[in-house]
């Protein structure tokens, strides 16, 4: 048995300087009072109980002669003022980690900005940073409550939004949300606040829970740092969470192997040192009985030992294992672990009665009579030395993304395990490595290490070929005027990226709408299938220019289809200018209303006759298409409605009287 202790496994810093505080105010002679339990560890709160130190609920409960401490989670600024109006002595033991967010979410929150904050809306710390934010504020545990939240804050939002996070938040669920929100809300501000010391013991109790039968994880249950060790830990391996020596039985150390051991950040190195004592002292009483036993295992068989390759032929078939005759005196079996990879196959998916197997001995124990056996392994010594043929001739091969690890994934092929780097799983940058699990993917074989017999894998070279080969064909047959079908992958102030299949064509901004945008994301999306047609082309410099908006939803062919000289159209002022104002007649066609088409008198400034905003009736007087011009008048309205009233009054006078035109014979 091999005991494994990871090395970032006990206090944090942040939890390390707070209980070394309260203990030096102890010491001192202090009544010492902490706002909430200084740690999430009982057997430390117990133990600073019964040296006198009392634990709050509010600063209100402190008396005059106490020292207060405030714990690392950190506290509200609210708190902070009814200490000082209470004049109470208080001792700041925030970690300086959460005191960084603090300021953060203040300052912007003073700005204008709305806060969203990735943790649990129930823990201190998030509590506390809820209290420096002097606006809106929305808690999100997940992906789908980021969504919720972002769609909470549309009504919020004046000068932006920002994203921080809890301290001990989960770094690839982080990652994902992070990606999620830029896509949602193209300006939101991103602050990564997880504590690094946070990320690495999480990526160190990982590695060790990969390499163990079991994990013990040792902490109060009430820790949040504690709970996500014990959560990442259960997906590799067997795990347990205990909070003392006590919570340890023989019954679950020995039939492991290797044993990894990590702590939470609020857990004190003492009841590290004594859980790993009662661990060596199991070991110890048992190595004896190991050592019997392996000795007499050794004496009554020669013919089968560990590592020795065998044929074996399938008996019988059950959900945890199957039988097999192996030809020997102890009865054969292959626990399904042992069968395969894949932990949704079934036994009887992989072989079946009567079938002949390759096997690999892995213990034989004929105190009992049986030998186990390993079929996956077997299967993965042949699957080397194809990975191997597959190196020296360049060979694509086809597998399927089973883990990831640090700095990259696993992908199964051929029954072996090839690690490939994360610059080299995917055509891109990929943020979150998870999202590749269980995809099937195609790969090349770029490194072989024999001895080790280990390799690694490049999907990205598959891809680049791929795509090489796609644009060589592209632009052997491309032409102005055909059309695409793309995905939108990247947008930048001046455009949209669109990749056609091995290349990128950029539609300029002004293509995407045939009105006005700031921004290209008004009109797509990263990740949209648009179609768009080739307008220009130069194949030298490998440059494609596209159109997207439809010459169908030309405004201009709408009005020349619509409108025409001598019509009155009803329009929306939208700016105004020393020589006339332009009015809206469509959208993206506006009319010129020159300052003498205005009113039928002298119009000494335009804005004492119109205000942007109003809408008026004016007649078209000329178009000019190809120059985009058109010119409107109100005046024309105005003189006409003036002629039919003198027409209509003419025709009411006595016969042989006529109307006079000379103001002066009125």
């Amino acid at each position: 048995m091999k005991i494994t202790v990871a090395k970032s496994a006990g206090f944090c810093f942040g939890v390390d300087r707070a209980v070394e505080l309260v203990y030096r105010l102890v010491d001192e002679g202090k009544k010492v009072c902490t706002l909430g339990p200084i740690i999430h560890n009982p057997q430390v709160v117990d133990d600073l109980t019964q040296k006198g130190v009392r634990i709050l609920s509010s600063p209100k409960e402190a008396g005059p002669e106490d020292t207060v401490v405030i714990r690392s989670h950190g506290v509200s600024e609210q708190t902070y003022d009814d200490l000082r109006q209470m004049g109470a002595v208080y001792c700041d033991a925030t970690c300086p980690f959460v005191a960084k967010i603090h300021r953060i979410v203040s300052e912007a929150s003073k700005e204008g900005m709305t806060i969203l904050i990735a943790g649990d809306k129930e823990h201190p710390e998030v509590q506390g940073i809820r209290g420096h934010c002097h606006g809106p504020s929305y808690v999100f545990k997940d992906e789908k409550e980021l969504r919720e939240a972002i769609k909470d804050a549309e009504n919020d939002v004046k000068n932006g939004i920002i994203m921080v996070s809890q301290t001990t938040f989960k770094k690839t669920l982080w990652e994902s949300c992070e990606e999620i929100a830029k896509n949602l809300y193209t300006n939101i501000k991103i602050f990564d606040t997880i504590c690094n010391a946070t990320q690495e013991r999480q990526s160190e109790a990982v590695r060790l829970a990969r390499q163990s039968d079991l994990m013990i994880v040792i902490g109060g249950r009430h820790s949040s740092n504690t709970a996500k060790l014990y959560e990442v830990c259960s997906r590799y391996c067997k795990t347990v969470l205990i909070e003392t020596k006590d919570e340890l039985n023989k019954d679950m150390l020995l039939p492991c192997g290797n044993i990894g051991v990590t702590a939470g950040a609020s857990t004190p190195a003492y009841i590290i040192k004594e859980v790993l004592k009662t661990m060596s002292e199991v070991v110890k009483n048992n190595d004896e009985e190991l050592n019997f036993a392996e000795l007499l295992e050794q004496s009554l068989n020669e013919k089968l030992y560990t590592g020795k390759r065998v044929k074996g032929i399938v008996t019988s078939i059950a959900p945890s294992e199957i039988q097999v005759d192996v030809g020997a005196k102890q009865a054969g079996f292959v626990p399904v672990s042992e069968l395969t990879d894949d932990p949704n196959a079934k036994p009887e998916d992989i072989v079946k009665k009567g079938d002949e197997i390759d096997l690999i001995v892995l213990k034989v124990n004929d105190q009992e009579g049986t030998v186990m056996l390993s079929k996956k392994r077997c299967d993965a010594e042949a699957g080397f030395e194809a990975i191997e043929k597959a190196y020296e001739e360049g060979t694509v091969l086809d597998g399927v993304v089973t883990d990831v690890v640090r700095g990259g994934v696993l992908v199964l092929t051929n029954s072996v395990k090839v690690f490939v780097p994360a610059s080299q799983a995917a055509g891109s940058r990929v943020e979150n490595l998870e999202t590749l699990l269980k995809q099937p993917v195609k790969f090349k074989i770029i490194e072989v290490k024999e001895n080790r017999r280990r390799a690694v894998g490049s999907v990205r070279a598959v891809i680049k070929e791929e795509r090489a080969a796609a644009a060589e064909k592209f632009w052997e047959n491309v032409e102005v005027g055909q059309t695409f079908k793309g995905e939108v992958k990247s947008l930048t102030s001046f455009g949209a990226f669109v990749d056609l299949g091995g290349v990128d064509g950029l539609i300029h901004i002004t293509e995407l709408s045939w009105s006005k945008i700031k921004h290209p994301s008004e009109v797509v999306n990263v990740g949209d299938i648009v179609e768009v047609y080739v307008k220009d082309l130069d194949k030298e410099k490998k440059r494609i220019s596209l159109g997207y908006k439809k010459s169908e939803d030309n405004p201009w062919v709408k009005f020349e289809n619509e409108y025409s000289v001598g019509q009155t159209v009803h329009a929306k002022i939208v700016s105004l200018t020393q020589f006339g104002a332009f009015a809206e007649i469509l959208p993206g066609v506006d009319g010129l209303i020159h300052i003498s088409q205005i009113a039928n008198q002298h119009v000494a400034k335009v804005a004492d006759f119109l205000q942007v905003g109003q809408e008026v009736d004016a007649k078209i007087t000329d178009i000019d298409l190809e120059k985009k011009r058109i010119s409107l008048s109100i005046r024309a309205l105005l003189e006409e409605a003036q002629q039919k009233v003198e027409e209509e009054e003419k025709a009411d006078l006595p016969e042989g009287v006529e109307l006079s035109s000379d103001s002066e014979g009125e």
